[in-house]
This record gives structure tokens, sequence and C-alpha cells, in this order.
């Protein structure tokens, strides 16, 4: 028989150990949030709809995206055993310079929609991570703005070729005299994806107000209170607005981009230049004999060509035919350090993440940046730690099996001959 006996109000006190309530709403959601996608489950419930799904939202079907995300998931790590990593080292260099995480924050067009601190949140955050932060083209940041919030630590531009050609040259020259390192020159746009999301809610540049925007507003006032009471929007390029997105870079884009344009930036810029937006294995061998210092493997997040290739599925393929002297970095679909992990086992340098760090911005401003990159980082170390290796130069391709669900048709010897 069990013995029992009436509770010791003592030993009742040692075991109920009651947690001390947080009066910061901010801080409290934001701890609660343990992963990337509850990030993304309250910047939804914080953002009006149309800035919200511009950020989550693709091309057409959004199936680029989604295979891009089933891919990493779509992962078998293969751990070893018996081999301590109580410490591990994150750090890398990255193109001439150090980084402290595997991962940068990528380009992100429009930041400021999303919310209104914008990419002084994301390059503050970065530089107290100790990590890269890119400025898009289509930020709402000005080149020297981003420089004053990450004064002293590393930043990225991301360009696009404007049909007005000295846009593009102007912007690439200030960018080098603020002391941007690196340039990231991509060339998957263009023109505009089909962003159906976009059109069906009227997103557009500034937004316009509907009967549909004004009821989803009323249980996010702070949002609008913060866009109306915050210093108009300041773009890095655009001298006029008013249109979709889709509109304003069909404007702003050239179709005609070329190797011809790559030769003009290459000789304006003085710092490392990649190419973000390479999809294919022979246009990642013909840009690193070109002379250029890397690629970013991209589909720019789906948000362009529907269907389009997987970066990660590519990966293991352009690492085999450029070598191991020449810089490749991957973005698109990450949400979890373990994806980051997996694309480093598999041969990236570097990663960028897009949407996990709008996600946290749009969850807490800065603050919601600064908890993206934690998560992140415990995700890496945890994983690395679990796989039993020290440092990110330990991994390798053995450590990974990517799970295959999309399999190509096999081709005929004719249409092998005909690629």
């Amino acid at each position: 028989m069990v013995q029992r006996q009436l509770p010791n109000p003592a030993e009742l006190l040692e075991l109920m150990k009651f947690k001390k309530p947080d009066l910061n709403g901010k801080r409290r959601r934001l701890q609660a949030a343990l992963t990337i996608d509850d990030l993304r489950t309250i910047a939804k419930r914080r953002t009006p709809k149309a800035a919200f799904d511009y950020t989550d939202g693709a091309a057409e079907g959004e199936l680029s995206l989604t295979r891009a995300r089933q891919a990493f998931q779509d992962v078998e790590f293969h751990p070893g055993i018996l081999r301590p990593a109580p410490d591990v080292d994150t750090s890398v260099e990255i193109l001439g310079g150090p980084s402290a995480l595997p991962f940068g924050i990528a380009p992100t067009g429009f930041t400021r929609l999303m919310q209104t601190e914008g990419e002084v949140a994301g390059a503050g955050a970065a530089a107290a991570a100790g990590i890269p932060f890119t400025l898009s083209t289509l930020g709402t940041t000005s080149i020297e703005g981003v420089k004053s919030a990450n004064p002293h630590g590393r930043n990225w531009f991301q360009l696009y070729v404007m049909r007005d050609r000295e846009i593009s040259y102007e912007l690439t020259r200030r960018a080098a005299a603020a002391g941007f390192d690196t340039l990231h020159f991509t060339v998957d746009t263009p023109v505009a994806g089909a962003r159906l999301r976009d059109k069906r809610n009227g997103f557009s540049i500034p937004p316009q107000l509907t009967l549909g925007t004004i009821v989803n507003a009323i249980p996010r006032p702070w949002w609008w209170y913060d866009f109306l009471t915050t210093p108009k929007l300041e773009f890095a390029s655009l001298s006029t607005t008013g249109g979709t997105v889709g509109e304003l870079l069909d404007a702003a884009m050239d179709p005609t981009i070329s190797y011809d344009d790559l030769a003009v930036i290459r000789d304006l810029w003085p710092g490392k230049i990649v190419i973000k937006g390479v999809q294919s294995v022979d246009d990642a061998v013909r840009l690193k004999d070109a002379g250029v210092d890397g690629v970013v493997l991209s589909n720019h997040g789906g948000r362009q060509l529907d269907r389009a290739p997987i970066p990660f599925h590519l990966l293991p393929s352009v690492r085999e035919a450029v070598g191991d002297d020449f810089t490749v970095m991957i973005d698109t679909g990450i949400m979890n350090g373990a994806d980051i992990v997996a694309s480093v086992a598999l041969g990236a340098d570097f990663t960028l993440i897009g949407r996990a760090y709008l996600y946290g911005l749009m969850a807490g401003g800065r603050a919601g940046v600064d908890r993206t990159i934690e998560i992140l980082r415990g995700e890496i170390e945890r994983t690395m730690r679990l796989l039993g290796v020290s440092a990110l130069a330990e991994l390798e391709p053995g450590h990974v099996t990517q799970l295959t669900r999309l399999v190509p048709v096999a081709r005929t010897a004719t249409e092998a001959a005909a690629r």
C-alpha cells in the first residue's frame, strides 16, 4: 500500500515557483516566440493584410516558395556519435571579412511599409550580432541612413539595373563612398513577377485607403499610428511613386540587362561583387569565368518566376562545378537554423534570410529582428552539437541527405542534345 500523508506547506513552496510577470508586452510576446514561424504568426496578427501579404506572398501559385521550403524540410541529418561538441564556433570568413554567424540579412524592398523602423532596425540588429546587412535598391532608408545605423559593421548593397542607367551608376558610387564592401548585382528581375496577393489586395506605394483597408486597420491601430507619425518613406532609387509594386518595378527595371551592364558596374565598383539570382550550373560557371567574386543561388524568394529551380537542390551541383575556391551563397525558403546548417554542409559558404528577418521586424521592430537572429543562432548551435561538429568547417555533404519528392522526368536523347 502507498503510504499517504498531509502535504507539508514548506515542501509545497519549494515545488511551486511562481514566475514573475513581465509587464512589457513586446518583450513578453517576443520571448514566447520559439521559432521563426511563431514570429510569422505574431507578424500576421499585428500587420495590415496588404503589407503582410506583400512580405509573405510570392509569384502566381507560389509554387517556387513552397517547394523551396519543402526542400529544407526534406532533409535527413546524419549525426556522428561520441563526438563531443560542448562549444561550437559559428563564425565564418565571407567575401574578405568576418561574420559571427553563417547568415546575413538579405535585401528587401519597401521595408518600412512592413514596420516603420525598417532597415534601421535590420542594420542595427545585424551590427549587434556581427553579421552583414544588405540594403536593397528599393529600400526605404537611404544608403547613408543605413551607414549611420551600422557605422562599424559590414554593409552590403543590392543593385538593380534601371532603365535610367545613371540611377544605378550613382547608387553604386554612393554605396562605395559610404564604405559598403560588397555589391549584390541582381539579375533575376528584368520584369516584375505576377504577385497575385498584391493585386488582389490592391497593394500600392504609397498605400491607398479603401473600405477594405480601413476595416482591416481597425484592430491594428498601432501600425497606422507608426506609419502616419513617422517620417515619409524615403526610397533609395525611386524619385516618383504611385502604383502597384509590379507597375513600379516594370517602370524602373530594364529587360535588356546583359553582361555588358555587369562589365560597366564591375569597373565602377571597388569592392567585392556577387551575382544574385543565379539559377543554373552553367550560369554559375560562366560567371566564375567572368571574374566575379561569387554567386547567390536564389529564385528571389519565389517572387519572380514561379516553378523556378529550387536553390537548395541546385547547391551541390553548383559547388561541384565551380570548385572550392569560389564563393557560393544561397537564399530562398530559410526558416530554421537547421536549414542554414544543411546548406553549409552541402557547400554553401553563406546564407541570406529575407522573410525570416521581416517576420521579426513586423512582430516587434528592432527587438523582433534581434529575436529572429537569437532564434536562428540557437537552432544553428543546437544542430551542430547534435551532429557532433564544433565548427562550420567540419560540416560536409555526408551529414545531409536530400530526400526526393520532385524527380525530373528522364529526357529523350533528342531533348538532351538540344540542351
